[in-house]
């Protein structure tokens, strides 16, 4: 008993640090709104590449003098960096749109624990004060329900760095009135998550929805004899699993995740592709104006005439108006056989007038 009380002594003193480093991560959130609030009067722009580069650099330069490495000063300030980032330019848009910040209700793929519904509570988190959930079995219930009114917004999966574009969504893009409002990515770190003791020899069945499993297909190889089942979002996988109680089925989902249905981390599972991303798009019923002190992407849907060299000559006119396109996408024109619709996104404020002349 004795030998534990230094550890736990060291324990509390860890915690105690951890409170203090969360209660100064807010205080400098609350002092980058303000850094927004000044950029507002100011119009400069939101991002400041090289304000960004010696901050990160004098740092790392204070870091060595604490013995923490280049390498852990960078990742960390990045992501509070992006955090400031975020958060201003979610200022500049409320301000913009005249949006009221207090609630809003947000359609997403799955009960709760699904990567989208961690998605939509990090957009909500910088966008709401009051966050009200709207979970949904199927991607077209989550276009019905803000179609209809039922909800605000939705956030949809539409590409991963692994398994590639989400189709059924570029489908449901091709049909609806909804406007893409807003993005965010999403950092995806699987595991393999079981509801009590157990290990991999004992598995024999693993639930999930097909994305993970697509994205996770080299781990999955090593056994061989696990029964997959397909389920309509990673969240269902682990309500299935969380019920089941048995140590002979797991889910592939998020640790976060896991822990709202009371689930333990089995395996922390390296994707085929170890940078793994997925990128959600946020839809509402009315498009925004977008600040021109914010970073700015649009997303066009295309169809060209069937013959030789008619997309060359649409991308050509991009081109000639010093427009970067930064993905390309085509999918089936449904009832039109052999006729394609093509999804654009282009570097570019929708309103600038580079972009206004190459859509005439």
């Amino acid at each position: 008993m004795t030998s534990e009380n230094p550890l736990l002594a060291l324990r509390e003193k860890i915690s105690a640090l951890d409170e203090k480093l969360l209660a100064l991560l807010a205080e400098r959130r609350e002092l980058a709104v303000e850094v927004g609030k000044a950029k507002l009067l100011s119009h400069r722009p939101v991002r400041d590449i090289d304000r960004e580069r010696d901050l990160l650099e004098r740092l790392i330069t204070l870091g060595k003098a604490h013995h923490l490495d280049a390498h852990y000063i960078t990742r960390l300030f990045q992501l509070i960096i992006e955090d400031s980032v975020l958060t201003q330019q979610a200022l500049l848009q409320q301000h913009l749109n005249k949006i009221n910040p207090h609630s809003a209700r947000i359609a997403f793929l799955g009960p709760k624990g699904s990567y989208s519904h961690l998605a939509a509570r990090q957009y909500a988190a910088r966008h709401f004060e009051q966050f009200i959930e709207s979970g949904c079995a199927k991607f077209a219930d989550i276009f019905n329900q803000v179609e209809t009114g039922q909800a605000d917004y939705a956030v949809v999966p539409i590409e991963n760095t692994s398994s590639g574009a989400i189709n059924d969504v570029y489908d449901l893009l091709q049909h609806t009135s909804l406007s893409i409002v807003g993005e965010m990515t999403l950092t995806i770190d699987h595991c393999l998550l079981v509801s009590g003791t157990t290990d991999l020899s004992t598995i024999n069945t693993v639930y999930s929805h097909p994305q993970p499993f697509q994205q996770c297909s080299k781990f999955l190889n090593r056994y061989p004899h696990w029964k997959i089942e397909y389920t309509e979002s990673t969240s269902a996988a682990m309500e299935k699993v969380a019920q089941a109680k048995s140590p002979h089925v797991a889910a592939l989902g998020s640790e976060a995740g896991g822990t709202l249905y009371g689930l333990q981390v089995l395996e922390r599972i390296e994707a085929n592709q170890r940078q793994n991303f997925t990128r959600f798009v946020v839809l509402a019923r009315k498009a925004i104006n977008v600040s021109d002190q914010v970073p700015a992407k649009t997303t066009l849907l295309m169809a060209t005439g069937q013959q030789a060299g008619a997309l060359v000559e649409a991308l050509l006119v991009l081109r000639n108006h010093n427009l970067i396109m930064t993905r390309l996408e085509s999918r089936p024109i449904h009832g039109n056989p052999w006729e394609e619709m093509f999804y654009l996104d282009i570097q570019a404020n929708l309103e600038s007038a580079e972009m206004q002349k190459a859509l005439k």
